[in-house]
Order: structure tokens, then C-alpha cells, then sequence
């Protein structure tokens, strides 16, 4: 008698839906799934924010960062 394994159809049905994912390559060219561009504009805005507040003396020092008297006190947090 033999015993069959469950996890050899799992790995192929894992297989099938992971292709599913990825487009064919038919000669068009090479298409990016939205939801990866979306995940990488994200992740490069947050980097340039946290580079701009880390080098923040350093811009304002060369001008191209402003040194925040312009903002209306109202709008600052106390």
C-alpha cells in the first residue's frame, strides 16, 4: 500500500498560482503589476522624506530648504 504525500500537488498548484502573477512574455515587452509600481513610488517618497528631514541643517544651510519663519504660527503645534 502505497501513501501518497499531500505537499507534491500543493507545490503545484502553489506553482500554477504564482504564474498566474507573472504576465506571459508574447513579444510586447515586459509589464509591472500596478500594485509593485504603487509599493515602489510609496516606498521611494518615504525614502526622499526621511532623506530631506535627516539633511535637513545641511539644505537649509545651501538655500534650498527654507528655515520655516514663513509658516503662520497658528498652523505650528505647540
Amino acid at each position: 500500500m502505497q501513501i501518497q504525500s499531500k505537499a507534491l500537488p500543493q507545490s503545484f498548484s502553489l506553482r500554477r498560482e504564482i504564474q498566474s502573477y507573472i504576465a506571459p512574455a508574447d513579444g510586447r515587452g515586459e509589464t509591472s503589476h500596478p500594485l509593485l509600481v504603487f509599493s515602489v513610488v510609496a516606498l521611494l517618497t518615504l525614502f526622499a522624506i526621511m532623506q530631506i528631514d535627516l539633511h535637513s541643517a545641511q539644505l537649509q544651510a545651501i538655500g534650498l530648504l527654507s528655515h520655516g519663519t514663513a509658516i503662520d504660527p497658528v498652523f505650528l503645534s505647540p
